[in-house]
């Protein structure tokens, strides 16, 4: 998961609003989203490769998600599969906070991530970069490859035009969301970040939407839970960077 847009409460209808593209490597086998045949109370896509996954949410409302941080000098052998973090949140029956505590003294196990995990009533943000248990604040955020809300131009893009939503929709389609993640233009040079995988790859990877050749983005996930405890959860998955479909959950929080 690289990029995740998020409204978190202050909305009259709605108490978290997840707009989030998912870019990996094409040949990386995936299943699209479903509730797993071994954790039936747990909806998500899932890494064949490695069993976890990047974004699900739970028949009781546990939600989390996880993006890498991008590092080029990183060099890290042996390290366990990030996917498992979201996995094991999901599963857990800890509070985001006693989780994420736990996870700090583990932290080295890891490559570089940034994790969001808790409810719609509350949500917490980890990174085992810059370690520290952060309570997220009710308003629009962005997290793609550096911490939260770090001012990435695809970052700063992506919460504008999702706080526009919803400041303009009491009730958000989510064809509406799909849209923003829809976004294939590149920004200029002088805005790009600096994450020492070199320019033209920066230029690349600077957009919403991912398509270049043999990475992009696999899948984006619209998340919509209501104040009502409806859950809405629509995964769009494409193929080389086009589409190929849709698949949309809706349910009542246990």
């Amino acid at each position: 998961m690289c990029l995740i847009n998020f409204h978190f409460q202050d909305h009259p209808i709605y108490r978290l609003i997840v707009a989030a593209n998912r870019d990996e490597f094409y040949e990386r086998p995936t299943a699209p989203a479903h509730f797993w045949e071994d954790k039936p109370g747990l909806l998500a896509g899932r890494d064949l490769s490695q069993k976890g996954t990047w974004l699900g949410i739970t028949k009781n409302g546990r939600f989390a998600a996880l993006t890498n941080y991008r590092d080029a000098t990183e060099q890290k052998k042996d390290a366990r599969s990030r996917g498992e973090i979201v996995t094991d949140f999901l599963e857990s029956e800890m509070t985001a906070v006693e989780f994420l505590t736990l996870l700090q003294q583990k932290r080295s196990d890891y490559a570089g991530f940034n994790v969001i995990a808790g409810t719609a009533d509350e949500l917490f943000y980890y990174s085992n970069v810059e370690n520290e248990v952060k309570k997220i604040s009710t308003g629009t955020h962005g997290l793609s490859n550096h911490f939260l809300d770090t001012p990435w131009p695809k970052v700063e893009k992506g919460k504008a035009d999702v706080r526009k939503l919803v400041e303009q929709n009491r009730v958000i389609q989510p064809d509406e969301l799909f849209n923003v993640l829809l976004n294939v233009e590149p920004f200029p040079d002088e805005q790009l970040p600096n994450t020492g995988v070199g320019e033209q790859l920066e230029r690349v990877l600077s957009s919403l939407f991912i398509k270049s050749e043999g990475y992009g983005t696999r899948s984006s996930t619209v998340l919509l839970i209501d104040q009502e405890n409806n859950i809405t959860f629509v995964e769009r998955t494409y193929r080389d960077g086009e589409f190929t479909e849709d698949r949309a959950f809706t349910f009542q929080m246990e």
